[in-house]
């Protein structure tokens, strides 16, 4: 299996638990010997791969005491690169995970000046969101069609895409995120005289939160998965608060606590998560 876009961090190893823990339980209901494993993670050369591997020992451990020696072996390896290109052989892969990642573009797009934004808003002209959605529409193309050569006949892919409600968001891009208020932000020290506006225009994030249909129409065109489930689900801005704590704290200690979490993208987030079959 590979995990496209792994990053590094505490979470780095919960996708490759949860599948672990899918597959031990099957095989004991089936009364059937755990199979070997061989996992790929994912991501950019400049990914910190070196803090995930000095993790390794515990997540082993974890293993051991939590399933038994009777889990097959698993060997993890690290595989650097692009998830927008070929990183494996081809019919190699069994099964592939990407989580919170697709949003990312591999590069802005050419647009129009996108005056004072550094993101797409709803003042943003319509012609700098037609780029954002053609350069994720060229991007997740590309990413189908490198993993429909890796994938065997048959495999599974399972992606989580930050995404946003059509019905809330029919502006285009528009819900308060961490973008938009850090955008406010730049702004300010534009008026202060501490950062050149012309350079302000020109900066602009890559990044594209698509709607599902958008993501269903890309799929659908590339042509090499099938859609066998997609659901989406929204995220209070607050969901980083253990529930315990949530209800005793008052809405200044949750924003305040919340807008230290690197997690917090919305207000209300939308996520779809969908799995194809090649």
């Amino acid at each position: 299996m590979a995990d496209m876009g792994c990053s590094s961090g505490p979470n780095t190893f919960l996708p490759i638990w949860e599948v672990m823990e899918a597959i031990d339980e099957t095989c004991r209901k089936l009364n059937r010997k755990n199979p070997i494993l061989q996992v790929f993670l994912n991501d950019l050369p400049g990914n910190d791969f070196n803090s995930i591997f000095r993790s390794l020992p515990s997540f082993r451990k974890k293993l051991e005491e939590e399933m038994g020696g009777e889990f097959g072996p698993c060997f993890i390896a690290a595989m650097p690169g692009s998830f927008y290109g070929r990183l494996f052989p081809p019919r190699s892969l069994h099964f592939v995970h990407s989580s919170y990642s697709l949003h990312w573009l591999s590069e802005v797009p050419e647009i129009p000046l996108n005056k004072g934004n550094i993101y797409l808003v709803e003042t943003s002209p319509p012609d700098v969101h037609k780029a954002y959605l053609n350069q994720f529409e060229k991007d997740f193309t590309a990413f189908l069609r490198s993993r429909s050569e890796e994938m065997i006949p048959g495999g599974c892919m399972v992606l989580t895409i930050h995404g946003r409600d059509e019905n809330n968001d029919s502006s285009g891009n528009h819900s308060p995120t961490i973008w938009e208020f850090l955008g406010m932000m730049l702004n300010d020290m534009v008026l202060e005289g501490l950062i050149e506006e012309s350079k302000l225009d020109s900066f602009n994030l890559p990044i594209y939160v698509a709607l599902a249909e958008e993501v269903k129409d890309v799929i659908r065109a590339e042509r090499s998965f099938t859609i066998t489930r997609l659901e989406s689900f929204h995220v209070s801005w607050d969901s980083c608060i253990d529930d315990r704590c949530r209800d005793t704290m008052d809405k200044y200690t949750k924003g305040k606590y919340a807008a230290k979490q690197e997690s917090t993208w919305k207000h209300s987030r939308v996520h779809s998560p969908i799995m194809l079959f090649p």
